[in-house]
């Protein structure tokens, strides 16, 4: 048996795959899918099962970046907006200024994009239906990447920062906020909430249980800091760091494109 086999999934990991699928195009399929089906639902269990520390991350993560929204020509694009939480609060540090570039917000849901452009319609805004793997966006054209709770569920990881090293322009700042297995007993009270109270509260809400057992198999499969650091470094960014959110159950990672 190969190293890369006997490794922890976390560490050979290379996109997400929902239960029963094998390939990086069924697994996207099915992601879509499973976001389509929850989308009615999407706010309110993530505010719930969250007990509200969401809005405080997407808060916290934007708030690192006013430096670079508070330009107005600086271009911003939120990939996997979903709903929309995360590029509203990028938009409460942007000039509100005739000549402010719009936020691009994109993913690839169209109902959760639906949502999403009510939220923007009042705002200068701009959602964009598309895949995070092929982006409609000009080489070396933008100033900022994030992504909130949602780069986890590319079908290819490496695939997905290379796409975001291409879009970005040299000293673009990329901000990946994401969910996170932490270990020892917060760990272990974590694992108790996540994976037995968690699935079963948004199966209730949502009326998809199989959506809500994804969610704790996805954080599980996704790469620990260690290893996604070096993903975004490999991927030809610099000064990759980690910072660790909420006892590390959530964190964002920060790097620059040289």
């Amino acid at each position: 048996m190969s190293d890369q086999t006997t490794k922890p999934e976390h560490e050979r990991s290379t996109g997400a795959r929902p239960a029963g699928v094998t390939t990086e195009q069924s697994a996207a399929t099915s992601v879509q899918q499973m976001f389509d089906t929850i989308a009615p639902t999407y706010d309110r269990a993530n505010h719930l099962l969250s007990v509200g520390i969401d809005r405080y991350w997407w808060s916290r993560t934007a708030k690192l970046f006013r430096p670079i929204l508070q330009h107005p020509e600086a271009i911003a694009l939120d990939l996997c907006c979903g709903t929309g939480d995360m590029t509203m609060a990028l938009h409460q540090h942007r000039p509100h200024t005739p000549e402010a570039a719009p936020i691009v917000a994109i993913d690839f849901s169209h109902q959760m994009l639906s949502r999403g452009a009510e939220k923007f319609a009042p705002h200068n805004i701009l959602p964009i239906e598309a895949d995070a793997l092929h982006l409609p966006i000009a080489d070396a054209s933008v100033d900022l990447v994030t992504s909130a709770f949602g780069f986890r569920n590319l079908a290819n990881y490496e695939a997905g920062l290379a796409e975001l090293h291409r879009i970005l322009r040299p000293g673009g700042q990329l901000g990946i906020l994401e969910a996170n297995q932490p270990e020892g007993l917060i760990g272990a009270l974590y694992n108790l909430y996540f994976k037995t109270i968690l699935p079963r509260l948004g199966g209730l809400i949502s009326g998809k249980p199989a959506a809500y057992s994804y969610l704790p198999a996805s954080v599980e499969r996704f790469p620990r800091p260690p290893r996604m650091l070096q993903l975004i470094k490999a991927a030809g960014f610099t000064n990759p760091t980690w910072t660790s959110y909420t006892f590390g159950t959530a964190g964002l990672y920060h790097a620059t494109r040289p």
